[in-house]
């Protein structure tokens, strides 16, 4: 494999007249939209340049990169800016004061408020709440970041039910997923939709028939494949803003919309639970 130059985009140009016509499609479509290209999944560059996702994996490799995230990484870095970077447009400068930082970051939580709603599909959090509400046990995994929501999730969900388990390490996760059911259910969070480790938990929770739900930012995700019900976040993340606050901010939205969504079909349960737990935590406060 090449060691490719420090410049992403000097190594595509060197590189060019080595690709298959297939490739060479992609690289005309990464140097027109060198901004975009960092915030696409590898099948939504796959379906902007007209070729298989294949093609894509073939082509970063012959750049001389791991894989397609290692790519991405690459174009970020390359137009990396010194100040902080955010998805509204309107960078942050070492110079800006107190409540302007605060308006900026607003605008870019809002922002992803706005992209999540627009995102909502009424019919895919039908389906997830009669998966959950059927469900013997579920599991609520993610890896980094994302088990932190996994774990929010089955503290929200636990008003509704006492079958909600978070699972965090990656090895547990594996071992809880090979004696599911299919009367069990996974509920898991992956901003991208294309970690090794969630694809190696989810393809066991597959081979043994229990749901998968996924909340993901890209529905053409290797996990979305897998997945009986995709929920999509809002939220553009560059690969530099790794777990960003809006990106998050998304997420809880869209378990916020599905959780209240559970506990309307269920209401009655739900409001003896909650009078149950209170009663359970009143000894823990002052």
């Amino acid at each position: 494999m090449p060691k490719p130059s420090p410049d992403v985009f000097e190594t595509i140009s060197q590189s060019y007249y080595e690709l298959t016509n297939a490739e060479k499609k992609t690289a005309d479509y990464v140097m027109k939209n060198r901004d975009r290209t960092q915030y696409l999944s590898i099948g939504e560059l796959a379906e902007e340049s007209g070729v298989a996702e294949a093609t894509v994996s073939r082509f970063c490799r012959r750049l001389g990169y791991k894989g397609y995230n290692a790519f991405k990484l690459a174009i970020a870095n390359a137009g990396a800016p010194t100040h902080a970077p955010l998805s509204s447009g309107q960078p942050i400068g070492e110079n800006d004061s107190t409540p302007t930082l605060a308006q900026k970051l607003y605008a870019a939580e809002n922002e992803a408020l706005l992209q999540t709603l627009s995102l909502i599909r009424p019919e895919a959090i039908e389906q997830a709440v009669e998966i959950l509400r059927g469900a013997r046990r579920v599991l609520c995994m993610g890896q980094g970041a994302s088990m932190i929501l996994a774990e929010e999730a089955a503290h929200l969900f636990s008003i509704c039910d006492g079958k909600y388990v978070p699972v965090s390490d990656s090895h547990m996760q594996i071992i809880a997923s090979a004696t599911l059911a299919q009367e069990d259910a996974v509920l898991f969070f992956s901003y991208s939709g294309a970690t090794r480790d969630m694809m190696e938990t989810l393809a066991v929770v597959r081979s043994r028939g229990a749901k998968i739900i996924l909340i993901t930012r890209f529905l053409r995700s290797p996990g979305a494949a897998l997945a009986d019900v995709v929920l999509q976040c809002g939220s553009t993340e560059s690969p530099l803003q790794h777990g960003s606050v809006p990106a998050r901010i998304a997420q809880l939205f869209l378990l916020d919309v599905l959780c209240t969504r559970l506990r309307l079909q269920d209401a009655e349960r739900c409001q003896t639970n909650r009078q149950a737990i209170a009663a359970a935590l009143a000894d823990k406060h002052l």
